[in-house]
């Protein structure tokens, strides 16, 4: 049976699923499996997909941001926050200037 080029654009641009993780694109899969590589030879610990952040600002709730990934770095002692981003957009913008703002740390921003 043949394919349309309707229908092979529509296969290879599909949601790709490793570990039974179903991820928005292949550009924020890459960087799970390297993540899980480092977590495997004891470099970093508490991976998380997906992790939520408050970001307040005097006792208010402003919005949430919700990163890529979220881990402990097991030789510097310090947490990182990952966000998988083609194109830095107007709010993404903002939202990593609030979180540098309450958690004193930026985002690791990872160019697709």
């Amino acid at each position: 049976m043949r394919m349309t080029a309707t229908e092979f654009r529509a296969m290879s641009q599909t949601k790709p699923w490793i570990d039974g993780i179903r991820f928005d694109s292949k550009a924020e899969g890459k960087p799970y499996c390297e993540l899980k590589l480092l977590q495997a030879a004891g470099e970093l610990t508490e991976l998380e997909l997906q992790p939520r952040f408050k970001l307040n600002v005097n006792g208010v709730q402003v919005c949430t941001y919700i990163g890529d990934f979220t881990y402990w770095h097991v030789h510097s002692k310090q947490r990182f926050t990952e966000d998988v981003k083609g194109v830095d957009t107007k709010d993404f913008k903002i939202k990593a200037k609030l979180f540098r703002a309450v958690f004193g740390h930026d985002i690791v921003l990872v160019k697709s």
